[in-house]
C-alpha cells in the first residue's frame, strides 16, 4: 500500500515538473501549434486530477480497512 501511495505522490510531482518545464520552455521546443499556456494548463490539470485521485484512493483504502490510522497518543 505504501508503494501505491509513493507512486501516486511521484506522479503528482512529475506532473508539476511538466508544468514547470512548459512554463520555462517558452515555445523554443515542442509542438509549435500548441501554445505554452495550453501545455502548462494541461499539466496543472493533470496534477490536480492526480491529487484528487490519490486523496480518493486514501479514503477508499481507509473505508475498506486496507489502512489503519496510527494517530498520535494524546497525553491526558
Amino acid at each position: 500500500m505504501k508503494i501505491a501511495f509513493l507512486l501516486g505522490l511521484l506522479a503528482i510531482i512529475g506532473a508539476l515538473g511538466l508544468a514547470g518545464r512548459a512554463m520555462l520552455q517558452g515555445g523554443r521546443k515542442g509542438d509549435p501549434s500548441e501554445p505554452k499556456g495550453k501545455r502548462m494548463a494541461r499539466a496543472l490539470a493533470l496534477r490536480v486530477a492526480l491529487s484528487i485521485a490519490l486523496f480518493a484512493f486514501i479514503l477508499i483504502s481507509y473505508q475498506m480497512g486496507w489502512i489503519q490510522p496510527t494517530g498520535i497518543p494524546l497525553a491526558r
